[in-house]
């Protein structure tokens, strides 16, 4: 039987054109979307109620702005390392990076567990080479998990704790681990894209345990049962979707970022923008980093 889909179409949320558009994610404490662009480096943040939008522009490619206790300052992962940045004057004070880290290498995909802990990914910038891996860091110590891979996406740690999903967008496999404390077990496949999908990036999880998982250069986001058969899809109106996350007051609408890099904008006018779309679905609050070190 074919599977479903979704009976709403994704609009345009905010205008932002973003050369690479990613880690979007939504700070339940202000009512207020914070992305980044990695290519024309920058954090957006976009207040819905409102209709506010503010850039913060920066000097290095940045991958991720992950919430804090404090609201004016983000865990943000740069070319060069993690960094904690402070929203209102741009400053940051480096923290970590994985070793080795060849001069080719940027970070890219970044959430916080339930476990408060940083959980990240190094990639190739060039997305050829497997240089790159997933790290988790807890201000304290760095671990290294689940080999080496080409363009990192996840990792995303199970709201119970059990499970991690990483993804290299290079091969097309979405991978889960089992997960217990700190101790990340071995990569089992769970979803082969299959040709005509484009490429697995960004993810997200909903409260029934499903994965909302982005095809890049797919034009569309698939929702994906525990057992990686599909549930349904989402179709986006543009090629490139690199994540979305759950947002809104109940955590019911999902929002997009997607990727203009080498776009026509004559045929794609909608690519680098940032979209949403009511579901019947909920996600889970971001959680906040906390520091060992605290």
């Amino acid at each position: 039987m074919a599977p479903l889909v979704h009976p709403h179409t994704p609009r345009v949320a905010v205008a932002c054109g973003c050369e690479l558009g990613e880690e979007i994610l939504w700070d339940a404490r202000s009512g207020i979307l914070v992305w980044v662009d990695i290519e024309n480096p920058a954090i957006w943040r976009h207040r819905p109620e409102t209709d506010q939008t503010h850039r913060l522009p920066l000097d290095e490619k940045i991958s991720f702005a992950l919430l804090t206790p404090d609201p004016t300052r983000v865990l943000a992962g740069f070319k060069s390392g993690v960094a904690c940045l402070d929203l209102e004057t741009g400053a940051r004070t480096p923290l970590v990076r994985p070793d080795p880290h060849p001069p080719g290498n940027r970070l890219n995909s970044g959430n916080v567990g339930p476990d408060g802990a940083l959980w990240f990914g190094s990639m190739d910038d060039g997305e050829t080479e497997p240089s790159g891996g997933f790290h988790r860091w807890d201000g304290e110590t760095l671990l290294d998990f689940g080999g080496s891979a080409a363009v990192t996406n996840g990792p995303v740690v199970s709201p119970d704790g059990t499970r991690i999903y990483t993804i290299d967008t290079a091969d097309g496999v979405v991978r889960v681990h089992d997960l217990d404390g700190t101790r990340v077990g071995e990569p089992r496949p769970l979803i082969t894209f299959e040709p005509g999908w484009g490429k697995p990036d960004g993810l997200t999880l909903d409260t029934e345990g499903h994965l909302w998982i982005c095809h890049y250069a797919g034009s569309r986001i698939t929702r994906f049962a525990p057992d990686g058969t599909v549930e349904r899809i989402l179709p986006v109106p543009t090629a490139l979707v690199t994540k979305c996350a759950f947002g809104g007051p109940d955590l019911s609408t999902l929002f997009i970022t997607t990727c203009r890099r080498g776009r026509d904008p004559a045929l794609d006018p909608m690519a680098g923008h940032v979209f949403r779309v009511d579901t019947e679905f909920r996600g889970f609050a971001a959680n906040l980093y906390r520091s060992a070190e605290r």
